[in-house]
């Protein structure tokens, strides 16, 4: 009997915002271009960071533990979602698409899927290049019959699918309720940037946190044992190799709370005592007390988040949620 062969993974990084694989010889430090982001955040009169520095290879394992602390409902209640509405799902969206995973990370979530989507083709996107590569290469083992091309890549800002994506029944796959990392304007942007990729056929399964007791969302950002806090003061460490900066994270600590008027959950990272930071090319003085603003998880009523959609193009095609009505999963399709 001829064994058939298995379709090799391609990897594409156009741009790889981490840290470099150790064989690669390379400055300890990021691009000019991400020198400048992160100096700019820095030196804002209220300092910030975007959250995709949260994800070096360490960051991404760190926040893999997240997802299984009895605090951090949303992992756990989005995968019950998929489980109760996997097949409904799968009816929606057909089978043979491109599924183009935003934020893939090890891959689980759109992996238990693949027995009801059958994806004819599997795009993993994640800022995390090397972590990526690993999830996909084992994945592939799995699942041989289907076509993987992973991207390394930072696509917060917009991204432009190479040729080796296939044109054909595109359905970005955001779960995780990561599109809540943007403010609404930035998340409509984002959403409008989806809509020009997916094409005639495609779509969007999105998922979505919803507003709930203030105390289960406090709970889910800063865990008893601390796993989420050195989430976040791994970032310090992942700055330092970007920018030359000299952040001792021992002088930090993790503050997180949700913003009703905002409606949002906010992490910072402040300052135990007053200190000066230093990085190639410029420097900070924070007092005690002072704060890098390095998250946002935005929360949404169902109705307040299907607008949204409405806004950049899509049209709700059918919400899923759990008993509770902590999370949604929302299928969409690009008119």
């Amino acid at each position: 009997m001829q064994m058939s062969r298995s379709p090799a993974i391609r990897v594409v990084s156009p741009e790889v915002v981490n840290t470099p694989s150790p064989e690669v010889q390379r400055p300890a430090h990021g691009s000019a271009a991400i020198i400048a982001e992160i100096a700019a955040g820095l030196l804002a009169p209220a300092a910030y960071t975007s959250p995709k520095f949260l994800y070096d290879s360490l960051g991404s394992r760190l926040f893999e533990a997240i997802c299984e602390l009895p605090e951090y409902y949303p992992t756990r209640t989005e995968a019950g979602i998929f489980a109760a509405h996997g097949a409904d799902m799968a009816r929606a969206l057909g089978t043979g698409s491109t599924l183009i995973d935003l934020g893939a990370g090890n891959c689980a979530k759109a992996a238990s899927l693949f027995p009801l989507l059958q994806p004819a083709q599997y795009v993993p996107v994640d800022i995390s290049r090397d972590f990526l590569l690993g999830a996909v290469a084992q994945l592939q083992q799995r699942f041989p019959q289907i076509e993987m091309t992973a991207l390394g890549l930072d696509f917060s800002s917009g991204f432009a699918l190479p040729a080796s994506v296939r044109d054909e029944h595109r359905v970005f796959f955001y779960p995780g309720s990561s599109i809540g990392n943007f403010a609404p304007q930035q998340a409509i942007t984002f959403l409008r940037g989806l809509h020009a990729n997916t094409g005639a056929d495609g779509g969007l399964l999105i998922g979505v946190d919803l507003v709930k007791d203030h105390d289960v969302l406090n709970a889910a950002y800063d865990d008893a044992i601390g796993v989420t806090g050195a989430f976040n003061l791994n970032m310090l460490r992942h700055l330092n190799h970007l920018i030359g900066a000299d952040f001792d994270v021992n002088q930090w600590r993790h503050v997180a709370f949700f913003n009703m008027d905002q409606s949002r959950i906010e992490m910072h990272l402040e300052a135990r005592s007053a200190l000066t930071v230093r990085w190639q090319g410029g420097e900070r003085h924070f007092v005690r007390g002072e704060r890098i603003h390095t998250e946002d998880s935005y929360k949404y009523t169902r109705q307040s988040f299907v607008s949204l959609l409405e806004r950049a193009g899509f049209a709700t095609e059918q919400v899923w949620t759990d008993p509770d009505h902590w999370f949604a999963v929302i299928h969409a399709r690009a008119i």
